[in-house]
Formats: C-alpha cells, sequence, structure tokens
C-alpha cells in the first residue's frame, strides 16, 4: 500500500515494487519508486506526465530527501 509523506505541502508518495505512479499520485506530487536498479525520485506535471531524475538513487533514504529538497523548492 502507498505511504503518503507530507513535506511543504507537497505529498511526497512511496509506492510498493508493484504500484503504478498513475494509480495513486496526481498533479503536483511526487513518487518515490523502487525498480531493479535503485530507488527513483519521479515528479508529476499539471498534465499527469511524469518526470524523473537521470538516474536511480542507491537507497530509500536519499530518494525520499531528493523528494523533501525538491519539495522545500515548490516542484
Amino acid at each position: 500500500m502507498a505511504n503518503i509523506v507530507r513535506h511543504r505541502k507537497v505529498n511526497i508518495v512511496v509506492l510498493e515494487p508493484d504500484e503504478a505512479i498513475g494509480e495513486h499520485c496526481k498533479p503536483g506530487d511526487i513518487a518515490v519508486s523502487r525498480a531493479a536498479d535503485g530507488w527513483w525520485t519521479s515528479f508529476i506535471g499539471e498534465d499527469g506526465a511524469v518526470d524523473s531524475y537521470d538516474i536511480a538513487y542507491p537507497s530509500y533514504l536519499e530518494a525520499l530527501w531528493a523528494a523533501k529538497a525538491a519539495a522545500e523548492f515548490g516542484v
């Protein structure tokens, strides 16, 4: 089940490996999800488009801190 961390009025949605971004996130959210190559931080745009950083983070905490830093700047 997806877990929501609220930071600076931004929802950071932490997804389980079998959960899709489109099913749990809305525009303005940041998704943190695990894949075979690491943890991805993705941003959901106003039109529903998903944009991610170029590389995955090696740990959940690094991806979460990156998401919180982005929320600080008002993604």
